[in-house]
């Protein structure tokens, strides 16, 4: 991997992380894109700079952290209910992900079933903004209402986004609106619990292929890292402050225009549905020949 390559991956993961139109659909095409192989080294480097997108939100979401950690101390309600939902949308999901994930990894990681899960979500998101639940402004309860039951749901929703190109902050945001939550506690939480989620993944990760990861080198690991965060933060930015005068139709209408797109490159073969992995060839040990000894 080159500097760019890991400039470029940083951008694509942070910018896409917490936007409902799927990092790992953008990370797989933009993998395809630049030239560079599926293996196990990069998809433990897809998962490792995510780390990014996790920093961007416990700086923006600070005061939540603090007060689920007042929570489990005892000295904040609310808190410690936040932190148990979280706890319980994250466990179904977890146990879920441990059951099918490397099913998932082993059958579904094409650009094909990417473009799929793109057009789906994006007329899922259409029909969300549509209804009256995906109205901007609508008056929906907050964060601190939310009950384990609805947060259940959430988990178990969260859960299809497994499939690549579905997006994990689509299910879960579209998932807290159509149980009546505003539009802003649902995408509050969708960060949440979406820090939750990647840290348990991206642990489970580094624990599995560690050594792998540092195949890309140090530096593309940091630049991943740091450029992940940078562009994440500018994206959660934008989106709040997007989402509090207009609906989630843009995002159904780009799903649906990028779905088009690289669909019909993969179709022209343009862009490749598959890579194999590069087989590596070891040069034939060289053979030493010793003359006979002249008698």
């Amino acid at each position: 991997m080159d500097w760019w390559q890991a400039l470029i991956l940083g951008i694509v993961e942070g910018a896409t992380e917490y936007l409902p139109v799927s990092s790992t659909g953008h990370l797989i095409v933009a993998m395809r894109a630049i030239g560079l192989e599926k293996t196990q080294a990069t998809d433990a480097y897809a998962i490792c700079i995510q780390s990014g997108a996790i920093l961007a939100v416990l700086g923006l979401y600070r005061a939540r952290f603090r007060q689920m950690a007042k929570g489990l101390l005892g000295r904040d309600r609310q808190g410690r209910e936040l932190a148990l939902n979280l706890t319980i949308s994250f466990g179904i999901t977890g146990v879920l992900g441990l059951a099918f994930s490397h099913w998932i990894e082993k059958h579904l990681f094409l650009v094909s079933y990417v473009v799929m899960a793109w057009l789906v979500g994006g007329l899922a998101i259409l029909l969300v903004a549509w209804s009256k639940q995906g109205r901007p402004g609508r008056v929906g309860f907050d964060l601190d209402t939310l009950g384990w039951k609805q947060a259940a749901v959430i988990g178990l929703a969260q859960a299809l986004a497994m499939w690549p190109g579905t997006s994990r902050s689509l299910i879960t945001i579209a998932a807290g609106l159509m149980l009546g939550m505003s539009i802003g506690a649902a995408v509050e939480f969708s960060f949440l619990l979406g820090v939750v989620t990647l840290l348990a993944a991206g642990a489970l990760k580094a624990y599995q292929s560690g050594p792998l990861i540092m195949d890309m080198g140090l530096t593309n690991v940091l630049i991943g890292i740091i450029v992940a965060a940078l562009a994440a933060w500018i994206s959660i930015k934008w989106m709040v402050s997007y989402l509090r005068r207009h609906g989630l139709a843009i995002f159904g209408y780009y799903r649906i225009a990028i779905g088009v797109v690289v669909g019909l490159l993969v179709i022209s073969g343009w862009l490749p549905d598959q890579i194999k992995s590069t087989k590596v060839s070891v040069p034939p040990r060289a053979i030493e020949v010793t003359a006979p000894a002249v008698p």
